[in-house]
């Protein structure tokens, strides 16, 4: 602005700005006394009423990144009933009639009701490998599926085990899979959500349903593997089980175990979120205290 001009425009800015001041000024006097501000219910100018903007759950954040690693490499997502039968939930995945998951103390077992509404045998399902079995009875090979949902097992319930959590499974089944097509879809998984620079490990494990089995092992990302009081000073931390489906099970459901072969994982949607989150107790997840939840309205993970 030329020299000459800025006297003017300075004044008239002054002008402008005291005009507004007034009219501030005599808003709030008014309003101060009782009086409100004159608006027509559909006035444009009339300021919006904000309402509370709520949060998804850490759970529901975190199982959706998971599903969404999956899913963008051709896994489709399946469902199935949380009261699930004996055949479903053991019988068609290998369990011994004598094996401990089917004992009282570890599974939730329905009471046979006088009406045959529940028959004996159904219990709360203790795993999503249940709605494997129901894709592998009523699917053909190629099978590529994710079983995200809730499981429940009879545990005391503390900072580290509860007696509901959250599981995504995972499924494959073609003609020629192999254990290094699993592990090489394990590490994919395990940098999609954690980084590139984190490791895997695979350590050999026993599982009825798979076998081989393995549990997953994945670099600390509290210490990058130095050793912490999370990995118990070792530089891993479990983050899921795995394996080749066992015949048996490919047998059970219908499946020729000398054409095909498969693999299978599972993890605790709690367990990933822990390490996302770094949350000490899972308790925490279902207290519904909104302080702890509304840490997470903007969907972000903690660095």
């Amino acid at each position: 602005m030329a020299a000459e001009d800025k006297k003017a425009f300075g004044q008239r800015m002054n002008a402008l700005k005291q005009s507004a001041q007034a009219k501030v000024d005599a808003l709030k006097e008014h309003i101060g006394n009782g009086g409100q501000a004159e608006a027509a219910p559909d006035d444009p100018t009339r300021p919006a009423r904000m309402a509370p903007v709520g949060s998804l759950h850490p759970i529901s954040i975190v199982r959706q990144r998971i599903v969404e690693v999956f899913t963008r490499i051709g896994f489709t997502i399946s469902q199935g009933p949380e009261v699930e039968d004996d055949h479903h939930n053991f019988g068609a995945l290998n369990f011994a009639e004598d094996h401990p998951a089917r004992d009282m103390q570890d599974t939730f077992f329905v009471r046979e009701g006088t009406d045959g509404a529940s028959p004996a045998g159904m219990a709360l399902r203790t795993h999503t490998s249940s709605v494997q079995v129901r894709v592998m009875e009523h699917s053909r090979p190629p099978i590529r599926t994710i079983s995200p949902g809730r499981v429940y097992r009879n545990e005391a319930i503390s900072a580290r085990a509860h007696c509901m959590f959250h599981q995504v499974e995972g499924l494959y089944v073609d003609r020629g899979v192999s254990f290094a097509e699993l592990k090489g879809t394990l590490d994919h998984f395990a940098k999609s959500l954690f980084g590139p620079e984190v490791a895997i490990r695979l350590r050999p494990s026993y599982f009825p349903f798979t076998e081989p089995s393995a549990e997953v092992d994945m670099s600390c990302t509290i210490c990058d593997g130095e050793g912490c009081t999370v990995c118990k000073y070792s530089g891993w931390v479990e983050i899921m089980g795995c394996g080749m489906v066992d015949p048996a099970v490919l047998r059970n459901c219908g499946i020729d175990p000398e054409v095909y072969s498969g693999f299978a994982f599972g993890m605790g949607v709690e367990r990933i979120a822990q390490l996302l989150y770094r949350v000490p107790d899972l308790r925490l997840y279902w207290e519904n205290d909104v302080r702890f939840l509304e840490q997470f309205n903007d969907g972000a993970f903690r660095s």
